[in-house]
């Protein structure tokens, strides 16, 4: 048995096979889209993945506007941030934060799956998030896919 064979490929950024994904948000559950969303931006759907390259997809998301909630996360549910000032912490709700900007709750939701590094900082700039079926990414001709396929 020749050793010498089995050799690791590690992917790099000239290696790296990026492709433009579309996904339709109408109706789907925060939670699992986001966890769906997060593992294509990583690449680990991917045979050549590898853990510090940005290997992942590019995904826009139409109809950030329409996703759902299970149980009473919409009114119960609460997002945290602070001003910065002595007394500044702000609470939200996903029913607040649906009114006023749809796709921050999709954003929020996919940032939390993804490393806390430089990498995942990349990997979240190859996020697009539209609150209606209008995208700007026409020109790169996005594959459009559905996520209960991926396993």
């Amino acid at each position: 048995m020749n050793t010498l064979s089995y050799k690791t490929v590690s992917a790099n950024k000239a290696t790296v096979n990026k492709e433009w994904l579309l996904i339709d948000a109408e109706g789907e559950i925060v939670g699992r889209l986001a966890s769906v969303v997060a593992k294509l931006l990583r690449g680990k759907h991917k045979t050549n993945y590898t853990p510090h390259v940005d290997c992942g997809d590019n995904i826009v998301i139409i109809n950030a506007a329409k996703v759902k909630f299970t149980g009473k996360k919409l009114t119960q549910k609460e997002y945290v941030r602070h001003t910065g000032y002595p007394g500044g912490q702000r609470f939200t709700t996903p029913k607040e934060l649906l009114a006023k900007r749809p796709c921050a709750v999709v954003e929020h939701a996919v940032k939390g799956m993804l490393p806390k590094t430089k990498l995942g900082n990349a990997l979240f700039r190859n996020l697009y998030v539209y609150e209606n079926a209008e995208h700007k990414q026409e020109a790169q001709q996005p594959q459009l896919i559905n996520i209960k396929d991926i396993k």
